[in-house]
């Protein structure tokens, strides 16, 4: 079950409506629909906020990978750390992610149907993202952009982003992120 489907889950079994959960949040009903429909990714700190009001904790909403002592990650051990209903699905680049500043992840974005109204946010930390295969789209501030493979991009966290695939064929990013929100 992916993060929006929780959420969704946890509202509905406490009899929270997404007004009320939108108003307790500051976070708009139209994010929080596409949330839980799988269409939209949410920042940290936004989730520990949706944690705190539904009365879980952060950790709620993650299967851990596996901690391995061993360094080397060998690509038929990579375990799959999330897979949203939006078409994202997230595999660990770590080992062991406990007591660690960065958190690498292959990512992979299947197409969409149709170009959605990608709703950008922001959040602590800073991102380096690397397109492996397929078209991304970013959206940084007011600003759309296509990259492709071979392109990156490095950023801090707090100005307002997102991305999307809006072609007909599998988008693998490779991301690194801080902080480590993962292990506390």
């Amino acid at each position: 079950m992916n993060i929006g489907m929780k959420i969704k889950k946890l509202r509905a079994e406490k009899g929270i409506t997404l007004k009320e959960l939108s108003e307790k949040s500051n976070l708009s009903i139209g994010f929080l629909s596409q949330l839980e429909r799988g269409l939209t990714t949410i920042a940290v700190d936004s989730l520990e906020k949706l944690a705190e009001i539904l009365e879980v904790h952060l950790t709620y909403f993650f299967d851990y990978p596996h901690k391995r002592k061993d360094r080397i990650l060998r690509s038929y051990e990579q375990e799959i750390l999330d897979v949203e209903e939006g078409g994202f699905i997230k595999y660990s680049l770590s080992t062991n992610l406990e007591d660690k500043q960065l958190v690498p992840r292959l990512i992979e974005i299947l197409p969409q149907k149709k170009e959605e109204e990608i709703i950008s946010y922001k959040h602590d930390g800073e991102e380096f993202v690397y397109v492996l295969e397929g078209i991304l789209t970013i959206y940084l501030e007011s600003e759309r952009y296509e990259l492709y493979p071979g392109d990156s991009v490095h950023m801090d966290s707090e100005i307002i982003h997102n991305w999307a695939n809006y072609t007909n064929k599998k988008v693998r990013l490779l991301a690194v992120n801080t902080p480590n929100h993962i292990y506390k």
